[in-house]
């Protein structure tokens, strides 16, 4: 199969984890669920969702490699790396709160390159192609237009897994709080980037984050129009975990109060 084909892999495989997530839905409290870490759950439909993921992509490129949030990392040498979170907002999920999502993305060498957010509640798929723009469903989609921080609607998530993070994290978040028309935290920062690119919010920020959070949303952000740097304001958000995402009149004043602290 083309390159060409890679972004229709990965909207099946994104609708093949959706269909199990919602069949499993109906049962919650029979799930079987682990705790990772604080706050960190991982539950058997996170794992059925992710094998699902990679049967599929194997199945169509045998040969690409497999970066899980999981258990599904495999390493075949290839040029392509596929970014997978099966389910974005496990906590959400358990208790039956209808905001979370599938995250795939595609990595050619060091460029993030296709990328596909399913919300199987909404039946909403956003996608991307490096150069090609970025959809959801059949439709292009561009970040906002708003240009104050002062008029802006946010996006964050608390740190929620490492709460040492908290006092530094405190002090942003009422700037922010004080500075914008409001702030959302609402448990999937696969569907906050998503929301981002679709200009349904107009930024994004988080502490703390892995690479399977941000891969895909960072491409659909860059697709839409909008920028995306780290803490720095430099470009190694996969790495350090910290992001900010938005349109381009509002990345620098976030910075600016992230810096301050």
């Amino acid at each position: 199969m083309s390159s060409s084909g890679i972004l229709n892999i990965a909207v099946q495989a994104a609708y093949n984890a959706g269909n199990i997530i919602q069949q499993e839905s109906k049962n919650i409290g029979r799930i079987k669920v682990d705790r990772k870490g604080h706050n960190d759950y991982v539950s058997e439909v996170d794992k059925k969702a992710e094998q699902i993921i990679i049967n599929t992509i194997l199945k169509a490129f045998p040969d690409h490699n497999i970066l899980g949030e999981e258990e599904g990392s495999i390493d075949n040498g290839s040029d392509f790396t596929w970014i997978i979170d099966p389910l974005d907002g496990t906590t959400n999920y358990l208790h039956g709160h209808p905001q979370y999502s599938i995250s795939i993305a595609v990595k050619h060498q060091d460029k993030i390159t296709y990328a596909a957010i399913f919300d199987p509640n909404r039946n909403d798929i956003y996608t991307a192609e490096l150069g090609k723009g970025a959809r959801l469903n059949n439709g292009r989609i561009r970040v906002s237009t708003t240009a104050n921080l002062a008029d802006s609607l946010l996006a964050t998530g608390f740190p929620t897994y490492d709460m040492s993070l908290l006092d530094k994290y405190m002090p942003i978040f009422k700037e922010m709080l004080l500075s914008t028309s409001g702030q959302r935290r609402a448990g999937s920062a696969a569907l906050d980037l998503a929301y981002v690119a679709a200009g349904m919010v107009d930024g994004f920020w988080e502490f703390n984050l892995k690479p399977w959070d941000i891969a895909a949303g960072y491409l659909l952000v860059k697709e839409a129009g909008g920028l995306v740097c780290d803490f720095n304001g430099g470009q190694e958000m996969l790495d350090s975990g910290n992001i900010i995402a938005a349109n381009p009149k509002l990345v620098s004043p976030i910075l600016k109060i992230i810096q301050k602290y």
